[in-house]
């Protein structure tokens, strides 16, 4: 089956390349890469032409203005021809050659509808360096309403459920990706499967762990999200999260 990984990116010359290839050298061969770039004013679209040859018919990219990361990963969903689709921002890199193979095995059970695995955090200036562990082996629908969700650059998901769900709300900034899985995992109760696999890496700094003020902005769309989903949460029971979080750090260490 087709696998199609998406990745949105603006102004991402910096670490695009690092992107793209831990893609191209993907083991698994039957993958459609999308790159869908905000109107760059960098070199970043100049990386992405180089790369064209050595994917060999299976990149597609386009560029233009958008509304922000949201709507952009919706187009690249829409030009996506595969059963099976993954989102990788335009800063995080697959950890193995073999992890596309591994989900696309997994997606081999049709009762399977969404999987997800395990991520870790670096500092941009050390790639090689964890920061911070995020394992999604204990995660349940249930666990929504206290702030926790699977690591989603390591969710998959088959491409007909964004047709009968519904795609990534853009009216969210930071945490329209927990409203979608909650929609799919908790709503629509779709069947997941656990990867125990540490598939990606991501560089802190990212829009959602930029600043105290960026997790208050998305803790408030997190109760918004749950609230529209009849959820019931608040501040208070999101923050406690964060106990949690501490762990995340101790187990590298």
């Amino acid at each position: 089956m087709k696998v199609s990984l998406i990745s949105v990116c603006l102004n991402s010359e910096h670490h695009i390349r690092t992107t793209i290839e831990s893609v191209l050298y993907q083991s698994y061969p039957v993958i459609e890469y999308i790159l869908v770039d905000g109107a760059s004013n960098d070199m970043t679209l100049d990386i992405i032409k180089s790369y064209e040859p050595k994917f060999k018919g299976r990149l597609k990219w386009i560029s233009e203005p958008d509304t922000g990361m949201y709507e952009a990963m919706n187009k690249g969903i829409r030009l996506a021809t595969g059963e099976i689709v993954g989102i990788l921002n335009s800063d995080d890199f697959y950890n193995h050659t073999n992890c596309i193979a591994t989900v696309a095995k997994v997606f081999e059970n049709s009762l399977i509808d969404a999987c997800f695995a395990d991520v870790h955090f670096v500092k941009p200036e050390n790639l090689a360096k964890r920061v911070r562990y995020y394992s999604s082996s204990r995660f349940r629908p249930s666990q929504f309403r206290w702030g926790f969700m699977p690591a989603h650059p390591s969710f998959f998901v088959r491409k007909k459920f964004f047709d009968e769900i519904g795609y990534y709300k853009t009216d969210y900034h930071i945490a329209a990706d927990y409203e979608l899985l909650i929609r799919y995992l908790f709503i629509n109760k779709l069947k997941y499967q656990y990867i125990p696999l540490d598939m990606v890496t991501m560089r802190t700094g990212g829009i959602s762990t930029q600043s105290w003020k960026s997790n208050y902005i998305l803790n408030k769309e997190i109760v918004k999200a749950c609230k529209e989903n009849g959820i019931y949460t608040n501040l208070f029971m999101l923050s406690l999260k964060y106990f949690r979080k501490i762990f995340e750090f101790i187990i590298i260490r």
